[in-house]
């Protein structure tokens, strides 16, 4: 049998086994809601962070060799997709708009305002021969068809202008045009995998 205590302490009250079993009853069922609205939670709170803190993205293809390898794991800054404060330099991930809804991931060469020219397998930024020392020493910068009949180009406010590090296997602004800064999902903080070549960037 169970007792029970008023608020005031007084004589204790008797429960029947019935009534024993059904304050058992609430208690797990009590028990189970608060572990399920903390599950809920958790899975928002998951979520959030996924959509616009951070991202897991695999490196599928070669267009950023030497820098990032096929198979590579980075993880995403989704926060700067918010503020779209990007420098010339990192490296992002955008939305394609191709016929398979690729998702690129390239070098940001240029952004708005920036002049960019490409001549004699270099690229010349605001009139001065770019230092590109993540490129392979060999090497060589083609400017492809939307560069190819462009002296200089400057981009226009809004967007940014990418290339890959792999500049012979790499589909990118120099064919495509600029990137609108609303393709973009975010930068690449930190590669994860493999973990002999683990990076902050």
């Amino acid at each position: 049998m169970g007792f029970y205590k008023d608020k005031k302490g007084d004589e204790g009250l008797e429960f029947s086994p019935e009534e024993e079993s059904k304050q058992k009853d609430k208690s797990i069922e009590k028990t189970i809601k608060e572990y399920a609205v903390s599950i809920i939670v958790c899975v928002i709170i998951a979520l959030i962070i996924k959509t616009f803190v951070i991202a897991r993205a695999d490196v599928d293809g070669w267009s950023m060799y030497p820098t990032l390898k096929n198979e590579d794991v980075l993880f995403i800054n989704r926060v700067s997709s918010i503020k779209k404060n990007y420098k010339r330099g990192e490296i992002v991930i955008f939305d394609s708009h191709n016929k398979e809804d690729d998702i690129y991931i390239k070098r940001i060469i240029a952004v708005a305002g920036d002049e960019i020219e490409i001549r004699d397998g270099k690229v010349y930024l605001n009139g001065e021969e770019l230092e590109e020392e993540y490129l392979d020493h060999d090497s060589k910068t083609e400017p492809g068809f939307f560069m190819k009949n462009k002296k200089k180009y400057k981009v226009p406010e809004g967007h940014i202008f990418v290339m890959g590090d792999n500049r012979e296997g790499s589909e990118d602004s120099r064919n495509f045009g600029p990137v609108s800064l609303e393709q973009v999902q975010g930068k690449a903080f930190i590669r994860l995998f493999p973990v002999k070549e683990f990076k902050i960037f």
